[in-house]
């Protein structure tokens, strides 16, 4: 079986990478760009780095900031019409995860618009067409939503998050720029931090992993060890190794898949709005030590990424541990909570079955089951 990779056709990096956005528009010829934003985003003036850039360039533009943290099937039908109504070609997405997502989810949906059903999305959806022409403008350091095939929606009615996997969904052009990621607060830096985190290490030790994604994401792991306490200190090189990082860690794990962290998390967010960075943080560690007799040699090279020394001279049990305890001392360093205090034990059994059937489930390197997730579940109630 072929190993598949799918990437940006191109990217942009550094210090004022915004300034590209023009340049790619005229390029490509775009009339009417269609602006998804989230409304804080807006209100706060980052949104308005990029739009005075169009401003300057006489190109037209709406914005849509109709966009929660954990976007809904709503949002995206909202989306969709506001895309309709305005005339755009083209979309730029601006934010985290929750605008690129919805962002992905309206490009999808404007080409292929036999699955306007935004729930026929789930999994992976036998789209035929591109999503719209997109660039993907990132204002956390976490999610890597701009460089990944995946996406995910809340359905509230359902009280769940369900995953989407489409390889016509991705960006065509990601502008990775740190000066867009420098308001924000230390909470969202620390908790986007540890999503990058996990998804690097989950993608590490998912059942797909290889060469050339492993080479990613230990380059993550070791690039967020480094800089994530500096990005949550706000110092310049912080920031620009996370915004380096989580980007390395989505061209990995965006084609290898997750693990049952990223599974619990979803079910977080869905029944309890936890943030969803908060939720991998607190189960990472967990779900490492629930996989550890799975990994092989595995945890030995995460541990060394996260600079623990003498990795070489211990054993199996010791750099496993090792590995494990690095991840817990940076997740506090950053205060991320040990605990979720809105979990009920009579939550547990719909929330386990949640987690066992999310898209990331499978990817797990140790199978699982509803009873052992719930058990996981206990562990940060």
């Amino acid at each position: 079986m072929a190993n598949r990779i799918v990437l940006n056709t191109v990217s942009y990096h550094g210090a004022g990478a915004i300034k590209e956005i023009v340049n790619v528009a005229n390029t490509k010829g775009f009339k009417h760009i269609f602006v998804a934003s989230d409304p804080d985003l807006v209100k706060f003036g980052v949104t308005g780095k990029v739009t005075s850039l169009l401003d300057e360039a006489k190109i037209p533009y709406t914005i849509y900031s109709n966009i929660k943290p954990n976007p809904t099937i709503q949002n995206v039908q909202d989306g969709v019409k506001a895309f309709k109504d305005c005339g755009a070609d083209s979309i730029v997405a601006i934010g985290g995860g929750s605008s690129m997502d919805t962002a992905k989810a309206i490009g999808i949906i404007i080409t292929n618009p036999e699955f306007a059903d935004v729930r026929s999305l789930e999994g992976v959806a036998p789209t035929k067409n591109h999503a719209v022409p997109t660039i993907a403008v990132p204002t956390t350091a976490g999610t890597a939503a701009e460089v990944t095939i995946n996406y995910v929606i809340t359905d509230l009615e359902k009280e769940r998050k369900f995953v989407c996997v489409d390889e016509h969904d991705i960006p065509e052009v990601a502008i990775i720029d740190p000066e867009m990621m420098s308001s924000m607060p230390k909470g969202l830096t620390a908790a986007t931090g540890m999503d990058a985190l996990t998804h690097a290490i989950e993608g590490y030790t998912t059942k797909a992993a290889w060469e050339m994604t492993d080479m990613f994401h230990l380059e993550a792991i070791r690039l967020i060890s480094q800089n994530l306490r500096g990005a949550v200190a706000n110092t310049k090189e912080g920031r620009e190794g996370m915004a380096l990082a989580q980007y390395i860690a989505g061209m990995g794990f965006s084609n290898v898949g997750l693990g049952i962290a990223h599974s619990i998390a979803h079910t977080l967010g869905a029944h309890y709005d936890t943030p969803h960075g908060v939720a991998c943080a607190m189960m990472l560690p967990i779900v490492m030590e629930y996989n550890q007799e799975f990994t092989g040699e595995r945890y030995r090279e995460i541990a060394r990424a996260m600079g623990v020394e003498g990795v070489d001279n211990m054993s199996q049990a010791e750099y496993r541990k090792a590995a494990i305890d690095a991840v817990k001392k940076l997740s506090e360093d950053v205060g991320i909570p040990a605990k979720n205090d809105k979990i009920k034990e009579e939550d547990l059994d719909v929330l386990a079955a949640d987690a066992f059937a999310d898209a990331c489930c499978p990817g797990n390197p140790r199978d699982t089951n509803v009873e052992e997730l719930k058990e996981l579940y206990r562990k940060i109630m």
